[in-house]
């Protein structure tokens, strides 16, 4: 019998619901994983809340490490007791076991243990089509990442430094600004306190960054804008601080003629060879230590809602883990 969350409404974290269910054998193509560790990811609360529109009744959850315990017809890549990661884009991953598509399972290596993989793999690959795919970051460029103290931000200022980038990281707090330098930012912005615009235009001489990578939305999209140099490409891939309503293309010319892109991880993993490069990329940053997962808190998994409430407030840092029991 599995354990596994549905929302029959949106709304906020009480509408998430637990139910007994009994699994059917794994279909055709598909793969009974058993859960160890499941990811949390900001955009779980967009779908709970409906800020992303979801079929209804809906799963929640993309990211889980695992194993497997049987495979369905058609499945030769994976046998039962291998060590599998997933980080979707089927939902559903809040449960202690469920039927996975054979084709959104990869092979854990040896290396990588099931708590890191569930806090790095959604996140991980995040921050790689976002630096290498969309915004193509080169050594030498300097890039202003807001809350980069996050699950996702701590990657990307490790993930930037190990290709030769300058970053200017935005956070809300002294502390999250110390562990932000430990992973290697090179300016630490305290939003809270400091004007994010004036302190980057400072950093770079009056020039402003080729490059936001921007995961809050409303809350910082002026800031962003304020902060691009000339023909800078702003990619706002978040909607922590709120969803960024009715771009003023008028705005772009007048900063400077900005590029602007709102990206989603699965138009860059589209096809099994993207899937394949990306998370490639992803192991070989992870073994060259350029990047370090940090696991800021565990729950429960049936805690799941206390969970949501933790990260919408910003009581979180690094990534946030739930533990079947």
């Amino acid at each position: 019998m599995a354990r596994v969350a549905f929302i029959e409404k949106t709304g906020g974290p009480e509408v998430i619901q637990w139910h007994d269910v009994t699994l059917p054998p794994p279909g055709k193509g598909e793969v009974w994983m058993r859960n160890t560790a499941v990811g949390l990811n900001y955009i779980d609360t967009y779908h709970r809340s409906g800020v992303y529109p979801v079929d209804l009744p809906s799963g929640l959850g993309s990211e889980a490490a695992g194993v497997v315990m049987a495979v369905g017809e058609g499945v030769t890549d994976f046998a039962p007791g291998d060590r599998v990661g997933t980080f979707g884009p089927s939902r559903g991953a809040y449960a202690t076991e469920r039927n996975v598509p054979a084709n959104q399972l990869f092979k854990l290596p040896d290396t990588l243990d099931d708590r890191t993989a569930a806090a790095i793999l959604l996140k991980g690959t995040t921050a790689e089509f976002l630096v290498e795919r969309c915004a193509k970051v080169q050594a030498g460029q300097t890039v202003l990442v807001h809350a980069a103290a996050g699950g996702v931000g701590h990657i990307l200022v490790g993930w930037l430094k190990a290709i030769g980038a300058t970053v200017i990281a935005s956070v809300g707090s002294e502390d999250k600004a110390a562990r932000t330098r430990n992973a290697g930012a090179d300016h630490v912005i305290l939003h809270k306190s400091e004007d994010i615009a004036a302190r980057v235009r400072q950093i770079t001489e009056g020039k402003g960054v080729p490059i936001v990578l921007d995961g809050v939305g409303g809350a910082t999209w002026t800031a962003s804008l304020d902060s691009a140099a000339r023909r800078g490409l702003i990619v706002s891939y978040g909607n922590a601080g709120g969803v960024v309503d009715g771009v003023n293309i008028g705005v772009l010319a007048r900063k400077g003629s900005l590029f602007v892109t709102r990206p989603t991880l699965f138009d860059y993993y589209v096809t099994p060879e993207e899937r394949q490069a990306g998370i490639a990329r992803l192991f070989a940053m992870l073994d060259s230590g350029a990047i370090t997962p940090e696991i800021g808190q565990t729950f429960a998994l049936e805690d799941a809602a206390d969970a949501h409430r933790a990260v919408e407030s910003g009581d979180t840092w690094g990534s946030t883990l739930l533990l079947p029991s």
